[in-house]
């Protein structure tokens, strides 16, 4: 019985540090995950640089190795420490952290397959467990609910943006003709969103003083066009009112997070959530 509570406790410690981020040791472990994740994908970017991987690759051969080692180690880990394995291994993360390990160890097999160590940086996303206090997951919630919630609103004024530069792009057509470059309507109305947005390639540009009147108009008329879909979710953002409690704590059993302070039992399987 002893051994037994042992290993359930080991197991627990485990999670906790691995899965969590509420304690010291959770956050030292994601801090230095983190850590790690940069200093690999740092170690792919020198590589990419011939003058430079010609002249230390052994060394930063071995730095990648031991990075991968370590991935490892952790991946397993997060397997044994969690009552249902499958549920970690078919998870969004679980699938990350297993293609962000295996590269290396295909390099035995197939050439050419240590680049995709830049899969890693993906792992970068675990960010958001370190800084998931009250305030930063409210905030994304609510960014969430808002960006669903102006969905209609943005897609009419999308289609009213294309319905325009259609016509903004044929009325140049006419103007300015294709001795000014303006060749065929659908060059034209690439122009049109071009300017519209005020991106401005110069690879085309209005040579008669009517079509730089128009230009004039569009490029005034593109504010607008960036203002009004960051005004409409704004409006969203002041009505929503989620405001939850939540911290990183993660069920052992089927590892849904954002429990509520305080909570004993996960609210999507009601099993006991570590102390």
């Amino acid at each position: 019985m002893e051994k037994k509570a042992n290993k359930t406790s080991w197991r627990e410690k485990i999670h906790e540090i691995i899965y969590e981020a509420d304690t010291p040791e959770g956050k030292l472990f994601d801090v230095i995950l983190l850590i790690t994740i940069i200093a690999s994908i740092l170690l792919v970017m020198l590589e990419s640089v011939e003058s430079i991987d010609f002249k230390y690759h052994d060394y930063l051969n071995i730095g990648e190795w031991i990075i991968t080692i370590f991935f490892s180690i952790e991946y397993i880990l997060r397997i044994i420490s969690i009552k249902k394995p499958l549920k970690y291994v078919f998870s969004f993360y679980g699938i990350i952290d297993l293609l962000s390990t295996i590269p290396m160890y295909l390099t035995f097999i197939l050439v050419g397959s240590h680049s995709l160590v830049a899969l890693r940086a993906l792992r970068l996303l675990r960010v958001f467990r370190i800084l998931k206090l009250a305030r930063y997951t409210g905030a994304s919630e609510k960014l969430t609910l808002a960006m669903r919630a102006s969905k209609a609103k943005i897609s009419v004024f999308l289609f009213f943006i294309v319905i325009v530069c259609i016509i903004l792009g044929t009325v140049m057509y006419m103007v300015e003709g294709q001795e000014n470059g303006f060749t065929n309507i659908p060059k034209s109305i690439y122009w049109a969103i071009v300017t519209l947005t005020t991106v401005g390639f110069g690879d085309i540009a209005p040579q008669t003083p009517l079509g730089q009147l128009i230009a004039s108009v569009i490029m005034i008329l593109g504010y607008a066009v960036i203002a009004i879909p960051t005004g409409i979710v704004s409006s969203e953002l002041t009505k929503s009112t989620l405001n939850e409690d939540v911290n990183t704590q993660s069920c052992p059993n089927c590892l849904k997070e954002k429990h509520k302070d305080n909570a004993i039992y996960c609210y999507n399987c009601g099993s006991v959530l570590n102390p």
